[in-house]
């Protein structure tokens, strides 16, 4: 989805021509994932296509577009451009814990990386912790850009958070966790910290949202009691957007992000934060402490004190709440367009339109 807002925010804030290219899908995706600018595809199913870009350096994008300007990778599969090229790198988890990807991903991610550091003239990240993974995995420092992601949708009115609520039959106060179910998200030190908290007396429940990912198996860690404990599973972005604002918090202490989009959507709907310090999450929430508690991902007895506090203290939980919506505000798609805008420019070389 970053991929898509960021697409959106150059659609609305600059006068760029953007063309897409895609592997043959039998399908147009879903609706939350359509992007806003016209795709041509290439004639070959996505693992053919990318083996045959990273291995072969063929087809030449040429082939479905013409001629252009600049490329841009917006994920770890790289094209043989044939002009200036841009690659997002979104993290270098893999790098770092291996075991949590299979064979075939990580063969894919580390010739990305490979040529990543040989072939683009410009590497974006999201994060200041990205930025400094790529650099020190051998991309140049002078090629590292940091261009932090945006969110553009609108605050959920008190109607929508209450029809949330009602659908999903949420009738306690609630902590929210949003993600994919796969272990750097760190989603067992989520259920033991609520857990605790449950235990000493406190009526907020928990809910999860988020598709099944891999290496995490959800119905083990949850065990047979799950009084008190919501699993919504994948919900479209309006509807998360009153689950993020009906929350008394977002619980989110992930051992390691690229970014961490979902500390962002929180924050813009009003809900303060529990994240990890030390690292890209901490960026987003601010070190000030104020929108949100920064605590160590592996100590579940401080992020247990740090749900205690945002949920059993009103006056601490409007003071967040007011911080995280002004500390989103710092992160809007015109800024996320002229970052990418002028990432564009300095691959082509030119100064920014």
């Amino acid at each position: 989805m970053a991929t898509i807002s960021t697409l959106e925010a150059l659609v609305a804030h600059t006068d760029l021509q953007l063309h897409g290219i895609s592997a043959f899908h039998r399908h147009p995706p879903p609706a939350p994932f359509v992007p806003p600018v016209p795709v041509a595809s290439l004639p070959l199913p996505r693992t053919v296509l990318y083996e045959a870009w990273h291995w072969l350096r063929q087809p030449p994008l040429r082939w479905a577009v013409g001629d252009v300007d600049v490329a841009w990778a917006s994920g770890m599969v790289i094209p043989p451009a044939g002009v200036p090229l841009v690659v997002t790198v979104h993290d270098l988890d893999w790098v770092a814990n291996p075991q949590a990807f299979t064979r075939r991903g990580l063969r894919l991610f580390r010739r990305s990386l490979a040529l990543t550091i040989r072939d683009a003239s410009v590497v974006v990240c999201p994060s200041r912790a990205t930025a400094d993974d790529c650099v020190r995995h051998g991309v140049s420092a002078r090629r590292v850009e940091v261009v932090p992601w945006s969110v553009d949708v609108a605050v959920a009115s008190d109607d929508e958070v209450s029809e949330a609520r009602r659908r999903h039959e949420l009738r306690a106060p609630y902590v929210l966790w949003v993600g994919t179910v796969e272990p750097r998200k760190n989603l067992p030190a989520v259920v033991r910290a609520w857990r605790r908290l449950h235990d000493a007396g406190s009526p907020a429940e928990l809910v999860l949202v988020g598709p099944q990912g891999w290496s995490e198996d959800l119905d083990r860690l949850l065990g047979a009691d799950r009084a008190g404990i919501h699993v919504l599973g994948f919900v479209r972005s309006t509807e998360l957007a009153a689950l993020y604002r009906g929350a008394e918090a977002l619980c989110y202490p992930s051992r390691a992000e690229g970014f961490g989009l979902p500390v962002l959507e929180a924050m813009a709907q009003g809900t303060p934060v529990v994240t990890s310090a030390g690292t890209a999450t901490a960026e987003v929430a601010g070190s000030d402490g104020s929108a949100g508690i920064l605590v160590d991902p592996e100590d579940v007895v401080a992020i247990t004190r740090a749900l205690d506090v945002i949920t059993s203290d009103p006056r601490r939980r409007a003071e967040m709440s007011a911080a995280a919506t002004l500390r989103a505000s710092e992160f809007s798609p015109a800024s996320t367009a002229a970052g990418m805008a002028e990432a564009f420019s300095t691959a082509v070389g030119r100064p920014t339109r």
